[in-house]
């Protein structure tokens, strides 16, 4: 018998603990990992490598269809704390991409509607006839539609700051909390906001707040719910 497909959809803000739940969700499961948001943050970096302002729409998203952005499995070389390996046009830039500058870029270019229209294909395209625990933005509205499972997940401010504030931390990033807390607010203005697909819950979408909870405690509470679809 044919083994049932299931697709898991993980929207939410920036630091509610999508990334980390999503791959370790995917890692219990065996199903695939997708982190959209390394695809727009890689889009950022493309566009700083060819001379264009993440301002300029038309030629951002002109980029989004020429660039060569895949995600992969880290390779059991790659122990140094990944979830995924991203590559633009063949470079391994997985952890160049993964700083506060390119987070805001990421944050500016996922707003304009080609670029969105691009990716989300490529995302698709990812995703077909796998199961999958794909997180981003607009995951449960535009790129997996029919996901058996949306979550939008969240968590309150401070949470979300000092988990933000801490990441930063261990990758080099030299943020005070107040800096990360700005940071933090302004994408969340931009995101929820935006004219296309502005960030909120779908219909029919669990609403997880992880304030206080522990990943494996997240990740236990979806993997339950999982079982119970399949």
């Amino acid at each position: 018998m044919k083994k049932r497909v299931i697709q898991i959809a993980i929207d939410g803000p920036v630091a509610a603990g999508k990334s980390t739940v999503a791959k370790k969700l995917a890692d219990a499961l065996g199903y695939l990992y997708v982190d959209t948001g390394a695809m727009y943050r890689a889009l950022a970096l493309y566009a700083e490598q060819n001379g264009v302002s993440w301002e300029n729409e038309s030629a951002v998203g002109e980029l989004a269809r020429k660039a060569s952005i895949l995600l992969k499995k880290p390779a059991a070389k790659k122990k140094d704390g990944r979830s995924v390996s991203v590559y633009l046009s063949g470079v391994d830039v997985s952890w160049q991409i993964r700083d506060s500058h390119m987070a805001e870029g990421a944050s500016v270019v996922s707003q304009y509607k080609k670029v969105r229209e691009v990716l989300v294909r490529k995302q698709q395209a990812m995703a077909k006839g796998e199961s999958v625990v794909m997180e981003g933005r607009d995951i449960g509205l535009r790129v997996l539609p029919a996901a058996v499972l949306k979550i939008f997940m969240t968590a309150d401010v401070d949470a979300r700051v000092k988990r933000k504030w801490e990441y930063l931390k261990k990758r080099g990033t030299l943020l005070t909390k107040q800096q990360a807390k700005e940071d933090l607010m302004r994408r969340d203005e931009r995101e929820m906001h935006r004219l296309i697909d502005p960030l909120k819950p779908v219909a029919g979408a669990w609403r997880l707040d992880t304030t206080g909870m522990k990943i494996e405690e997240v990740v236990e509470m979806i993997r339950q719910r999982v079982n119970k679809i399949s």
